[in-house]
């Protein structure tokens, strides 16, 4: 099987920069108004190939845009929703789901067949946890294809309790109406800004380790080409670093949604109106900069939808509660 153009290998762990910055200029351009079959002529005219060495066309560019692996994505295999998998991506989520949102897009080659639109997670990526077991928590679509969130048994290759789940709706109506309350305290954007610096200067941290661990992993094979390290010990090792840089970069995006997402609340008079129309991003980045996560314990009872008595919040500052 040929690799997927922009991965240097069948696990998708690295990426050929060189790439990457030519799928993400084809996004760039399709963001601009051009077709995928501008754009592969554009590709092919640069000199860009496939993987096995074939001219761009329209129906090639489609079938990558519309792999959710380009963007660090995979679907759940029992729910067909979008999760983070925490590997490397030539585009953000954000862009992908443009792509597949877009109405029309020339090319794609997107299955005609009937599927709900994939629902935006608010709390997803880390931010979600179950109260039983302290697994983070992963949107999911119920049997009746209502979104929600879950506790995993098998995440990401961390097995989770599974006896946690809470309809999305209900509990993102329930935080948001939270975080409309502490950006409503006097100093709130104050304590927004702390917040952005305080993650970013993790992120340097992050990318520093990152740095440190690509290094590493490219150091291991000139022991092992003289014949200092054995295949199976090169192997466990690199299997190491492989997992701590997965673990770093699910990180990185996850501190670079709350540090690079515009925030335009000056001026604001009616945050709650703000809130409902507002950038999925831009509320994505609030709940990041003032919640450190959300606790979902379980129902008093089966098919009690009240959900005061469920969620914990554990916020950023001091001063919040």
């Amino acid at each position: 099987m040929p690799r997927l153009y922009g991965f240097d290998n069948q696990s998708l762990t690295r990426v050929r920069v060189e790439e990457r910055q030519v799928v993400r200029e084809a996004v760039g351009r399709i963001q601009a108004g051009q077709s995928q079959a501008e754009v592969a002529a554009w590709m092919t005219a640069e000199g860009h190939r496939g993987t096995m060495g074939g001219a761009w066309t329209s129906m090639t560019l489609g079938r990558l845009l519309d792999n959710p692996a380009i963007a660090g994505l995979e679907r759940d295999p029992g729910t067909g929703e979008l999760v983070e998998t925490g590997r490397e991506a030539l585009i953000t989520p954000d862009e992908f789901r443009w792509l597949q949102q877009r109405p029309g897009r020339p090319g794609s080659v997107r299955s005609d067949q009937d599927r709900a639109p994939d629902h935006e997670y608010l709390l997803a990526g880390g931010l979600s946890e179950c109260g039983v077991c302290g697994q983070r928590m992963a949107g999911a679509r119920t049997g009746a294809g209502t979104p929600s969130y879950r506790c995993q048994t098998n995440f990401e290759g961390r097995g989770g309790c599974g006896k946690i789940r809470i309809n999305a709706a209900l509990l993102e109506d329930y935080v948001a109406e939270h975080i409309l309350g502490e950006l409503l305290r006097p100093g709130a954007i104050a304590a927004l800004e702390m917040a952005r610096a305080s993650m970013a200067g993790e992120a340097d941290q992050v990318r520093a380790r990152l740095a440190e661990l690509e290094k590493s992993r490219t150091e291991l094979a000139e022991p092992y080409a003289k014949g200092e390290l054995s295949r199976s010990t090169m192997v466990a090792t690199d299997r190491t670093i492989g997992q701590s840089l997965k673990e770093c970069r699910a990180r990185l995006r996850y501190l670079d949604q709350a540090v690079d997402a515009p925030l335009p609340l000056a001026g604001v008079e009616d945050l709650a109106r703000w809130w409902e129309h507002a950038p999925f991003a831009s509320k994505r980045a609030l709940a990041l900069l003032l919640l450190e996560k959300v606790v979902v314990h379980p129902a008093r009872a089966r098919g009690v939808r009240n959900v005061d008595d469920r969620v914990t919040l554990t916020w950023r500052t001091p001063a919040a509660s």
